[in-house]
């Protein structure tokens, strides 16, 4: 129970999943870590992907004890989700499945797109989560690369991000859908851009309020999650890493997130080596 939750991204877009998890789940500890040394994910092999995954998470179960893991990441849980799943002595929740379902459950004419990276588009997880809700939809999906770089060099307006975004989701407003799901953890912070290229009769909808809204009812299940009274359990502490350039990961997450990112810590990843050997001896004690 009083341990942290572990979420991870390869950068910056996890972050609202974060303050997310954060607002609703205030006396919960957070540790986060951004692979901004080796951003962006998503025109990467799969196959790279999941490693860079299975090296984090593992880092969060046993350098930092996490109580559970939010891969807070579309292109790793894409990727990686069901080998996390599957080797992780603790539970695992990623933002695809709570993102599909705010989906479908916010559609009026059951027309409805889903963006995100190249890596995440071609996996088909979303394809393959929104026909896991049942809902009889049409969807249609759009890989919307550099989306992620602008959001990583700390620029989400101006007429060169409105163009790219212009083109990129021409194919999305010529499906006639009514919802679109950011299905990137990096695109709420392109929202504005995002809503004028699509137009107002297009309801846009983020992952990360659903997906901590899960954390908290899968957790909470579980008896995980820290009573939310008492003087024991004071507000939650919240440390966030970088694989990168610290003083870069500071700088621009204290402006996309806050000032509670001017204390970010470098984080190195563990061998590969050492994640088989976390692995192998799990596995022998189950």
């Amino acid at each position: 129970m009083d341990r942290p939750i572990g979420m991870f991204d390869s950068g910056f877009g996890g972050l609202t999943v974060a303050r997310a998890v954060i607002d609703l789940l205030p006396h919960e500890d957070i540790v986060y870590i951004g692979d901004t040394g080796r951003y962006p994910y998503g025109a990467k092999p799969q196959s790279e992907v999941r490693e860079f995954a299975r090296q984090i998470a593992w880092s969060l179960v046993e350098d930092f004890d996490a109580k559970a893991i939010i891969v807070a990441c579309n292109t790793a849980a894409a990727a990686a989700l069901d080998d996390l799943v599957a080797e992780l002595p603790v539970p695992v929740i990623s933002v695809i499945e709570p993102g599909a379902k705010a989906l479908v459950s916010a559609t009026r004419n059951g027309r409805v797109g889903v963006i995100g990276t190249v890596g995440t588009v071609m996996s088909g997880a979303y394809d393959r989560a929104v026909t896991a809700t049942n809902v009889p939809v049409v969807l249609t999906t759009a890989a919307c690369p550099g989306f992620v770089e602008f959001v990583e060099r700390g620029h989400t307006s101006g007429d060169e991000i409105a163009i790219l975004a212009d083109r990129l989701l021409a194919p999305l407003k010529a499906a006639s859908i009514d919802t679109l799901l950011l299905g990137c953890t990096h695109y709420p912070y392109l929202a504005r851009v995002i809503g004028q290229a699509m137009g107002p009769s297009v309801t846009l909808v983020s992952s990360a309020d659903e997906t901590a809204f899960v954390a908290r009812d899968q957790l909470g299940e579980m008896g995980l999650l820290r009573p939310s009274r008492g003087a024991e359990f004071p507000e939650g502490r919240h440390r966030f890493l970088s694989s990168g350039d610290v003083s870069w990961f500071a700088d621009l997450g204290s402006r996309l997130f806050g000032p509670e990112l001017s204390e970010a810590e470098s984080w190195v990843p563990p061998t590969l080596a050492e994640v088989e050997a976390l692995s192998t001896a799990v596995a022998s004690r189950r």
